[in-house]
């Protein structure tokens, strides 16, 4: 069976998108990752209503990316603060990914926002691809894409 005759309802690049693939979904995890906790800050610093920000919150609980914390400040009612589980600080590599490609392609004279960098050495991070058994860093050319055991025929 050939790459086109395949079903992609398996696919898990669709099914990532499916929960997290729309803009507002990657803004929430973008600030997130960068400390934000708290419904007004995510409200204020992205800048979306306060009824899609509930709406893609409560879909990153669900798919267990976030996780509430309560709190409550002196004189003010009960909150959550939304942190990020293990599952959504794996996703912390593909918003590198696409900071390194926007940086690379859609980057204006002012320069980056961020500049991410490994404390131990303070040079630059970037994303890299490798081979499972290390290797080296690969390029799409240096790799056989198979269909895997998960591959169904299109119906």
């Amino acid at each position: 069976m050939e790459w086109l005759e395949a079903s992609t309802e398996n696919c898990p690049v669709q099914r990532t998108l499916d929960v997290v693939g729309e803009k507002w979904m990657l803004l929430i995890l973008r600030d997130a990752v960068n400390g934000v906790r708290r419904f007004d800050d995510f409200h204020r610093h992205i800048g979306l209503s306060e009824a899609v920000l509930s709406d893609r919150l409560r879909k990153l609980i669900a798919a267990g990316i976030l996780r509430t914390v309560p709190y409550q400040e002196p004189g003010s009612r009960p909150r959550n603060e939304y942190r990020l589980t293990r599952k959504g600080w794996d996703l912390w590599p593909v918003l590198m990914a696409l900071t390194q490609w926007g940086e690379t392609y859609t980057l204006g004279p002012e320069g980056s926002l961020l500049d991410v960098r490994h404390t131990d050495c303070d040079a630059p991070v970037r994303v890299v691809v490798e081979c499972s058994a290390e290797h080296s860093t690969v390029t799409p050319r240096d790799v056989t894409a198979r269909l895997g055991p998960g591959a169904r025929r299109r119906s």
